[in-house]
């Protein structure tokens, strides 16, 4: 009696793609709440949401994110997922998720007070309207131009100085024109 090699092979292929399927990732996090973590030493922690903002406890496994841009590989148990960099101080962090069905991102101003962390979303939209709206008033009153590009150089500062450099700046702009769009 012989065997048929290539019904042999056949067999081994339908085995493993089985098997690889049973251990693949079926749910996509297409939406995130980012909170400070249980433990409350200084780090944060990545919930799974759905779109109206209720935890998704169904996620399990590694998913990988980029944190104000560096990527990490975050293990979900039931729908969260900690991140393992602690914050010294107060900034600016960008946590972005890219799947199947696009990229989620979103841009946090973590305040950092008495060993608390909280976590704020900045809709990226006000980064670009605020320094709109001053070039539109020093424009208007031209007394008013040295106060206003005092303060935006305060804002420039403020920003870079808490982690929001120019590249993550645009980033998150161009992140929601997409969205818009």
């Amino acid at each position: 009696m012989t065997k048929n090699p290539m019904k042999t092979i056949y067999y081994c292929l339908l085995f493993l793609l089985i098997s690889s399927s049973a251990f693949a990732q079926n749910a996509n996090i297409n939406n995130f709440l980012v909170k400070e973590g249980l433990l409350k030493n200084s780090k944060l922690a990545i919930i799974a949401a759905d779109s109206l903002g209720e935890p998704m406890e169904n996620i399990n496994g590694v998913y990988t994110f980029t944190i104000s841009g560096f990527t990490q590989h975050i293990k979900f148990n039931d729908g969260v997922g900690n991140l393992p960099m602690q914050l010294d101080k107060s900034s600016f962090v960008y946590v972005k998720h890219e799947n199947d069905k696009g990229t989620h991102s979103k841009l946090l101003y973590v305040y950092k007070k008495d060993g608390t962390l909280n976590p704020y979303t900045i809709n990226s939209m006000w980064l670009v309207l605020f320094p709109l709206i001053l070039i539109f008033l020093a424009f208007a009153f031209r007394r008013l131009i040295i106060i206003i590009v005092i303060i935006l150089l305060v804002y420039v500062y403020f920003n870079h100085s808490n982690g929001l450099n120019l590249s993550t700046f645009f980033e998150t702009i161009f992140d929601n024109l997409k969205k818009a769009f």
